[in-house]
């Protein structure tokens, strides 16, 4: 522990941005981890629900079911359960526009994650031309002889550029795995908003359109 922190000091303070983002990476990672778990976004008693609904007792019975749960889809289904009475142009956009509410909480988090790995790499290569200008510094006072504060400067150069690179890179691969799960959940919550709006419209038809509709 004592050997990495002083391995790390060496990189002067570009390091300390570097750190701070590297925290603040991991931090959100961890958080993703477990918030876009599929059983957390799209949760099978909610699936269910959405497939059982036939009648307006059955619409009741999923009301409290969603009640009980929480998550993007719960939301987003118990906001067209609780307004099925309205027409279904507003309930589409009452469902819409929850929608667009709980894709902000599915993409929380993942610009920071994206400004992360731009940056690290740049702190990276500031921290190599602040280790490179200490050495040219070095070198026209006291000439290219003095190969203890030459190393010093290289030393602070290689290691914020390495440091840059293994922060930036693992949270870049990080963004783009976390943004297309995200991507998928939410093709996936539209779906299953189209079909409990289906159910809708079924059960709001009038009686005898019903009736004709099954005839056919």
């Amino acid at each position: 522990m004592k050997e990495a922190i002083l391995f790390l000091s060496k990189g002067g303070v570009v390091m300390i941005p570097l750190i701070l983002c590297s925290i603040i990476g991991l931090a959100i990672v961890i958080e993703k981890a477990f918030s876009l778990r599929r059983r957390q976004v799209l949760i099978p008693e909610i699936i269910n629900v959405i497939d059982s609904i036939e009648t307006v007792d059955d619409i009741k019975l999923a009301i409290n079911i969603c009640k009980k749960n929480t998550g993007p889809l719960a939301n987003i289904i118990l906001t067209g359960l609780s307004y099925q009475s309205l027409p279904m142009d507003e309930i589409k956009e009452l469902i819409n526009d929850e929608g667009r509410q709980q894709v902000r909480i599915l993409e929380r988090g993942l610009s920071i994650l994206e400004i992360i790995a731009g940056i690290a790499p740049l702190l990276g290569l500031l921290g190599t031309v602040v280790g490179m200008i200490k050495v040219f510094n070095v070198i026209s006072t006291q000439g290219a002889g003095q190969a203890n504060l030459l190393a010093g400067g290289i030393s602070e150069a290689l290691i914020t550029t390495a440091s840059g690179l293994v922060i930036g890179i693992p949270i870049l691969v990080a963004f783009f795995y976390y943004t297309k799960r995200a991507e998928n959940y939410i093709l996936d919550i539209e779906k299953y908003s189209t079909a409990l709006l289906q159910k809708i419209r079924i059960i709001n038809l009038p009686q005898t359109t019903k009736v004709s509709q099954n005839a056919i």
